[in-house]
């Protein structure tokens, strides 16, 4: 599926106004969700099942891609959804340097978060039948509800082309 930046947008806004109306499914991101007391780390563990990316076959720098992701907790509740746009700023032979911002919409609020990491070469060079595990990890650079004014970090841990696991590590 490809989505232009037009569409991306859409979802985007869709997302954020989907977190409105699916406020009753955040129920348990609300519930692992609060701010922490006394200087804790709160740890919160979702799974993401890709929906929505234009991911190119070939990485250009300085072209954008958007992917979107369906968010679940543990218990494989919905708990909202998680977008990043991303830029590559070089692209060589064992991957590209990748500018992201990170959109979490969840029940109770939303955090965003930014980072630059080294992503594996896609599409046309990735294995399709064993794909290569990666992770990256974001800085939270701010939030809005029970996230606001949220710190600490995102790690995004890809299983696969399509699977990734977020660990928020909120302080």
């Amino acid at each position: 599926m490809t989505i232009d930046r037009r569409n991306a947008l859409r979802l985007t806004s869709l997302a954020a106004a989907g977190a409105g109306i699916t406020g009753g499914l955040g129920g348990a991101a609300r519930a692992e969700g609060r701010r922490p007391t006394s200087g804790r780390a709160n740890k919160i563990t979702l799974t993401g099942k890709r929906t929505a990316a234009d991911l190119p076959d070939v990485l250009v720098p300085g072209t954008p891609y958007f992917v979107h992701y369906e968010l679940r907790d543990a218990d494989g509740n919905p708990v909202g959804t998680e977008s990043a746009e991303c830029t590559p700023v070089t692209v060589g032979p064992d991957g590209a340097l990748v500018l992201a911002s990170l959109v979490l919409v969840l029940g109770d609020g939303m955090i965003t978060a930014s980072t630059a990491f080294q992503r594996p070469l896609p599409a046309l060079t990735e294995v399709l039948v064993a794909p290569r595990r990666w992770s990256h990890v974001f800085a939270v650079t701010g939030g809005t509800g029970t996230y606001d004014a949220a710190a600490g970090s995102v790690t995004i841990e890809h299983l696969s082309r399509e699977d990734d696991v977020l660990t928020l590590d909120l302080d």
